[in-house]
């Protein structure tokens, strides 16, 4: 059905029709994304919610004549469930800045693009406000004490008690009320992306789009920095997230006076709020829809909860107990504990003795692999070790180190497991063979490999023999 509205809708706009129509994935809404394919090559959208649909539309027609850099619309179809624009291509900043957030380290590009889309920012805020039908936006026209409530009780509900955390509701709502209070002490007349994070920034010819802005109303500026600059899986570095604010903040001056002093104030109360909004949301799409992608995200946004609370908010004494017992849990202290394990897996030579544990934990595991078929009786592979293709082949037709690493993997995956949960920072792994070239290379090969693509991980990789170091760095 879809696909022949979509067709129908590209023939009227370019008096053809596309070449092909391919679907593209979604993401955490209802909409549904397809590609036609043809000149032009357009994006076809579809959506359930008119309502959601004509806010999109109408905004997207707005920021365009203000010359924000937005996706323009071409054609829409006369119930307004359906419309064509813009493609953008495939490129999200959340994409981009990959390497950034499974390292830690942002490199310049990446610094680049993100104050690029914090400079943009206010733009849209401001200038994106003036002359804003607000009355269009969807599902609320403006940021009040119904939507803050909405937003509070969505993460009662849908995370806390979803994760049996038990707490007094009276209490918590005394909190809540306080919480409201505060974020709603000001007016704003600015526009608020609301869903403002590096999924919704699409990179073309090196500049920053902004998509997915329908959800947008009325409200305060804080609240699109603390979503863009907490957004939990992008795990900004505490360096890099203060620039981002400075970059932010200079640019905010040619709107509007503030001391940084307040502003920073006030941006920690939205970035509170916006965190629990968030947990809501990903306990609703996580639990509830169960969709993992949300629930992987849940010990991120829980980081950003537990160094948030580091300074704490005595404003709202019983909601910070409870989120302090909601950070202590073990099933979000996984996460942060593979930021401390390092596991280091060795290959070495008997002949030359078995390596020591410079961590001072003097334990772990040796694993003598002498006992499996050896590829150095061989002449073909007398100069090979276990990295090479014609050894890596020898070793897994003949099938003995198979079973044999499929022990080792059962037992240091529990190991590992364990560490996880206590918050242990070091584990040794060593494999020995005869010459620590063939056998015992190959199978620390193996399960550093193995361990990092499991549960993510430090692993420092060394075949001592061949003085070969690898690191392989911790990664969702």
């Amino acid at each position: 059905m879809n696909y022949a509205l979509l067709e129908n809708l590209y023939l009227q706009h370019t008096g053809h029709k596309p070449d092909c129509i391919e679907p593209l994935a979604g993401a955490g809404s209802n909409r549904q994304y397809f590609r036609l394919l043809g000149n032009p090559t357009l994006i076809g959208v579809c959506g359930t919610s008119v309502e959601e649909n004509h806010a999109f539309l109408y905004m997207s027609h707005h920021f365009a004549e203000k010359g924000l850099p937005v996706p323009r619309v071409y054609a829409v179809s006369e119930d307004e469930n359906c419309y064509l624009q813009d493609d953008l291509g495939n490129t999200l900043l959340f994409d981009v800045i990959a390497q950034g957030r499974e390292s830690g380290n942002f490199g310049a590009e990446e610094r680049e693009l993100l104050k690029q889309t914090i400079h943009l920012l206010p733009r849209f805020q401001f200038e994106g406000a003036q002359d804003m039908d607000f009355s269009i936006c969807y599902p609320q026209p403006e940021f009040n004490r119904r939507s803050v409530l909405w937003d509070l009780n969505y993460f009662k509900y849908c995370f806390l008690k979803a994760t049996q955390v038990d707490f007094q509701e009276n209490r918590l709502e005394d909190d809540f009320e306080r919480l409201a209070d505060r974020l709603l002490k000001q007016e704003y007349s600015t526009f608020m992306y609301r869903d403002f994070q590096s999924r919704n920034v699409m990179i073309k010819d090196g500049q920053p789009y902004f998509i997915d802005f329908q959800g947008g109303r009325k409200g305060p500026f804080y609240y699109d920095v603390a979503s863009f600059l907490w957004q939990a899986k992008a795990r900004y570095p505490k360096e890099l997230r203060q620039e981002l604010i400075t970059e932010y903040f200079h640019t905010l001056q040619n709107y509007i006076s503030i001391e940084k002093e307040n502003f920073l104030a006030e941006l920690r109360q939205f970035v509170l709020f916006r965190t629990l909004q968030v947990l809501g949301a990903y306990g609703f799409r996580g639990y509830f829809e169960q969709k993992p992608h949300f629930l992987q995200s849940i010990p991120y946004a829980i980081e950003n909860l537990r160094q948030l609370l580091s300074e704490g908010f005595e404003e709202y004494p019983y909601l910070c107990e409870i989120l302090k017992n909601l950070t202590e849990l073990k099933q979000f202290a996984y996460e942060r504990n593979k930021q401390k394990l390092t596991v280091r897996v060795m290959s070495f030579s008997y002949r030359k003795g078995i390596p020591e544990d410079p961590s001072g934990n003097g334990g772990g595991y040796v694993f003598d692999c002498r006992a499996v078929h050896n590829p150095g009786r061989y002449e073909q592979y007398k100069s090979l070790t276990g990295l090479d293709e014609p050894v890596i082949r020898f070793l897994e037709e003949d099938g003995e180190i198979t079973t044999f690493l499929q022990h080792v993997d059962a037992l240091v995956d529990q190991h590992v497991h364990r560490y996880l949960e206590r918050g242990f920072t070091h584990l040794s792994i060593c494999f020995g063979c005869t010459g620590g070239q063939h056998r015992s290379v190959y199978s620390a090969q193996h399960v550093a490999e193995h361990l990092h693509r499991k549960f993510g991980i430090r692993i420092e990789l060394i075949h001592r023999e061949q003085q070969i170091r690898q690191l392989l760095e911790p990664r969702p």
